[in-house]
């Protein structure tokens, strides 16, 4: 025994198991939290197949892995934090046009925030997870977030807001690791979640019907937003059915008839209205981001070159960086990029390392 103790986030996936798993072979005193987010008549949806991560199978699955491992096991309800916290974030965000990334809210409040406050009341001196990413701590005391091996996995991207004081209590088992090795040793050591298939949407939407959720969950909304105007080079060329149910980018779903395609380019909440144009209108050199977080920097006081992902399978881009006075990040990239969306988060690299991030709040020429 390595003496140190530590809380493994659980989510009943297989990633999570492997970790624990690991981590009681390497020692350490484990135990296994799962966090229950949200209550399915709250959200609805595929009441068939609650399989994300956080649902009432995931909390069994975790604790079937729990008794094979030998190790206590608890669940707490955040149900209410989570709520607060990234439920009503997401919606709001909708609701001001904005198409929001609300994984990078809970990795910071919920499963690094709450966990933290948990590993500290049973005497833990880290938490660790499931995720794909490293971490490390630098010569100058910058405790470093970085790619995991698996490119195909890396899940560094949702982490650019976890501060200094998280990352320097985590412990990424898998970092070293693809997924089809996770997989494999989760086959060797016969873990119960070992076939299990992997969920991509998100927890608290698990029928991924987002346009569902948003009515179900905002009285009235339908009756408020539809019937707006589609405008195209200043002209009204149509009616939507509610700005919150397009994104940016977006070509299907519009009702309308041109010689050309046509994409989503704006979307204005205060007027009710969705702006669109050919691809090229979708091309834009710059953004701006508030609500950031520096990880391998303190500051960055002047222009720095970076690879700037603006959003979860962006292979990132060369861009300018600066923070400005008013603490949100310019960023100015070499060659304009397609589809830069507010609420979106914009991740900053220097080589696999995660310099840091922040959200896209608008974009420029």
């Amino acid at each position: 025994m390595n003496g140190k103790r530590v809380i493994v986030g659980m989510s009943g996936g297989l990633d999570s198991s492997v970790a624990a798993a690991l981590l009681v072979e390497q020692g350490y005193d484990v135990i296994g939290i799962t966090i229950k987010t949200y209550r399915y008549e709250d959200v609805g949806g595929n009441a068939g197949s609650d399989t994300s991560c956080c649902s009432l199978d995931g909390i069994n699955d975790a604790r079937r892995v729990a008794m094979g491992l030998g190790i206590p096991h608890y669940v707490y309800d955040f149900t209410e934090r989570f709520g607060e916290d990234v439920i009503d974030n997401f919606v709001d965000s909708y609701l001001a046009g904005e198409t929001p990334n609300p994984c990078v809210i809970c990795n910071r409040t919920i499963k690094w925030g709450e966990m933290i406050r948990r590993a500290d009341a049973l005497g833990a001196d880290y938490i660790a997870t499931g995720h794909y990413a490293k971490v490390r701590r630098d010569p100058n005391g910058r405790h470093i977030l970085s790619r995991g091996n698996d490119a195909s996995k890396d899940q560094s991207y949702a982490l650019w807001g976890l501060t200094q004081e998280s990352l320097a209590r985590t412990i990424f088992p898998l970092s070293g690791m693809t997924k089809p090795e996770s997989r494999q040793e989760a086959l060797r050591r016969r873990l119960a979640v070992a076939g299990k298939r992997e969920s991509y949407e998100i927890c608290f939407i698990p029928d991924n019907d987002y346009n569902r959720f948003l009515k179900e969950n905002v009285d009235g909304l339908e009756e408020r937003v539809a019937g707006g105007e589609i405008v195209k080079d200043g002209a009204v060329i149509g009616k939507h059915s509610g700005f919150p149910f397009y994104t940016v980018g977006q070509r299907k779903g519009l009702g309308l008839s041109s010689p050309e395609p046509l994409y989503v380019i704006d979307i204005d909440s205060g007027t009710n209205r969705v702006y669109v144009g050919g691809a090229e209108e979708l091309m834009h050199r710059g953004l701006r981001a508030e609500r950031v977080n520096l990880i391998k920097h303190a500051a960055i006081d002047e222009p720095m070159r970076l690879i700037a992902k603006i959003r979860y399978k962006d292979e990132g881009a060369p861009a300018l960086v600066l923070t400005l006075p008013d603490g949100t990040l310019e960023v100015r990239f070499e060659e304009p990029r397609r589809a830069i969306t507010k609420g979106q988060s914009v991740v900053l690299y220097d080589g696999d390392d995660v310099v840091g991030g922040g959200v896209i709040c608008e974009w420029f020429d």
